[in-house]
Formats: structure tokens, C-alpha cells, sequence
């Protein structure tokens, strides 16, 4: 098991942008399976980083590089898949309505302005502090358990 925490990290990395990349394609450009998938990443780098020989603040700020390392491609990601859809605020003969968005707030140009904030800068921040949850969660279970307290 510990084989496959030792992998090369660029490849650990191409690992996750192909998972990722499925995530979103299984969400369809919505990315809550990329949030979920933050559950893994953490926990995978939590564990790889408790096998290294570095001091604790090391291993914590490379948790936390990691961690902003995946939210930032999902971020990428989002950008490309929505982002080509701002330019479309400034149209008025724009079908709001029809665009196939859930109708969240008051007017359909504010959910559509809405649901791209979430689509573009909310989603990836939830998919970091995911990341960041599970590594804390890692870390703590495994310290206690090499501590014995209970």
C-alpha cells in the first residue's frame, strides 16, 4: 500500500487532472463531483505527506500547495466552460429563461449571473476546503492513533 503513495508526484498530479476532467464531464460543467473528489485528494495527500521525512510545517504547507494546486485547475476548467458565456450579459435579446439554469434568485439575468459565480468561484473554493477538511481530518486520525489517545 505504501507503493502507491510513493508514486512520482507529477504523475500522481496527471492522475488527478484526468479524474478531475471526468468529474466535470460526469456533472456535465457542473462540478460537484469535483468537490467530492476534493474528499479523496485530500486524504491521498494527507497520507502521502505523513510518509515523507520533512518537519510538520513542511508537510502542512505542502498539503496546503496541493491543495490550491487542484482547486486552481478546476477553477481553469470552469473559466473555460463558463466563461465563454459572460459576454452574453451585455446582449439584450438574450433568452435568459431558456439557457437551461436553474431560476435561483428574483429575475432570470441575476440567476444567470448567480449561477455563474457559483459555476466559476464557488465551486472550486468548496472543492479547496474540502481538500483542506480531509487532509486535517487525515492528519488528526493518524496522529491520534500513533499517540494512542482515544
Amino acid at each position: 500500500m505504501k507503493r502507491f503513495f510513493r508514486i512520482k508526484p507529477w504523475l500522481a498530479y496527471l492522475i488527478f487532472v484526468v479524474l478531475d476532467l471526468v468529474c466535470i464531464g460526469a456533472g456535465m460543467g457542473v462540478p460537484i463531483f469535483c468537490i467530492f473528489f476534493g474528499f479523496l485528494v485530500g486524504w491521498y495527500t494527507a497520507r502521502r505527506q505523513l510518509l515523507s521525512e520533512v518537519e510538520v510545517s513542511g508537510k502542512l504547507r505542502k498539503m496546503l500547495l496541493v491543495a490550491l494546486a487542484t482547486s486552481s485547475l478546476t477553477f481553469a476548467v470552469m473559466c473555460i466552460l463558463w466563461g465563454r458565456t459572460v459576454p452574453i450579459l451585455f446582449d439584450p435579446a438574450t433568452d435568459f429563461v431558456n439557457f437551461g439554469i436553474p431560476m435561483i434568485l428574483y429575475g432570470p439575468k441575476l440567476s444567470f449571473i448567480g449561477w455563474l459565480v457559483l459555476m466559476i468561484f464557488v465551486s472550486p473554493f468548496l472543492q479547496l476546503l474540502t481538500t483542506i477538511f480531509a487532509a486535517y481530518l487525515t492528519i488528526t486520525r493518524r496522529l491520534r492513533q500513533s499517540q494512542c489517545i482515544r
